[in-house]
């Protein structure tokens, strides 16, 4: 009910800026252009602009819909008869209104015209709670299509940076793994894959797997901070580790290649660690993120065991992620 007594106040053809003879086609496009421009995620710091939104999405529901759309045009209608009318009254017929014959006839109209309002009106509610019912899938199909085109806009402006080479924005991270062009799982990496392994670190606000380029991607984070954790650390897959390496924004104090290329380098030179303290990884591993005793003092006690246990936590997710995909390539096979 409170949704019809809103639309009952609003013109919807002046909301979306067409003449009310416009057919379905031009109504769907002047909801997509306006939906665009004022789309909550477009316009976060509006809080207008989600109203708006909904004032739309209610406009391309009822217009879209034959029945709704009559029963609302029927509405429409006699309320601007009525306003018509009134403005029409002037001081003499307002006299004349005061026989009371003249009272009774304008009663019995009113009437008339009152109980044709609300039977247009019952209509309307009617066909709107129908259409809550049955789901608008015209509401859903136009917001999917302004999502879709969101995305590929944010796409297109990080491709467009990467091809460009335009440095000083977020930073961003190239990813490179073993595949071959006609492997359909990509090495393992799916972009939900690559998801999983990144978030971790920090906010990822786009992330490319390239389609010219098998075993390529770009990820953009959201502050350097989660860039350089996933640059330092994320090995990737057991079976088919990532090799990472900066596109932009890297921090002047970075240097060098990602963890599993550096520590390929400089295992051989590394000496035998005296405290092994965490089962099932290599003495040359720990070592080397341990740079308090092996590599010059850089990191202190406390830095050295917070890394041991990110280094843990990733063995888990990685294990479980392994397990997860064996289980779906076996309900597959079933």
């Amino acid at each position: 009910m409170a949704v019809t007594k809103e639309l009952l106040q609003m013109d919807l053809y002046a909301l979306l800026g067409i003449e009310e003879q416009a057919a379905d086609k031009e109504v769907k496009k002047a909801y997509r252009q306006k939906a665009l421009s004022c789309h909550p995620d477009k316009n976060p710091d509006n809080p207008k602009a989600a109203e708006l939104f909904h004032q739309l999405s209610q406009a391309l529901e009822v217009l879209t819909d034959a029945a709704a759309r009559a029963a609302y045009d029927k509405v429409r209608k006699a309320k601007k008869q009525a306003a018509a009318r009134t403005q029409k009254l002037d001081e003499k017929r307002k006299r004349v209104k005061l026989d009371l014959e003249a009272r009774e006839r304008q009663a019995q109209a009113q009437g008339s015209e009152e109980e044709e309002e609300n039977r247009s009106t019952r209509t309307l509610e009617q066909e709107i709670a129908r259409l809550r019912e049955e789901g608008s899938r015209q509401l859903q199909e136009q917001q999917r299509l302004i999502q879709e085109q969101i995305r590929q806009d944010r796409e297109q402006r990080l491709r467009g940076k990467v091809e460009n080479n335009e440095g000083k924005g977020t930073p961003k991270l190239k990813l490179k793994w073993k595949c071959k062009k006609e492997d359909e799982s990509q090495g393992g990496y799916s972009k939900d894959v690559l998801l999983r392994l990144l978030q971790k670190y920090g906010e990822v606000l786009n992330l490319v797997i390239s389609s010219k380029k098998a075993g390529t991607a770009v990820v953009e984070f959201a502050t350097v901070k989660a860039a350089e954790l996933a640059f330092r650390n994320e090995v990737g897959l057991v079976d088919n580790p990532l090799k990472i390496s900066w596109l932009e924004g890297q921090p002047q104090d970075t240097a060098g290649p990602s963890h599993p290329e550096l520590s390929k380098s400089l295992t051989s030179a590394l000496p035998a660690c005296p405290r092994n303290l965490v089962q099932g990884y290599p003495c040359s591993c720990l070592c080397l993120q341990r740079g308090t005793i092996y590599q010059g003092s850089v990191l202190s006690e406390r830095d050295y065991e917070s890394l041991v246990m990110m280094r843990m936590r990733q063995a888990a997710e990685r294990q479980q992620l392994i397990a997860q995909m064996q289980q779906e390539d076996k309900g597959q096979l079933t």
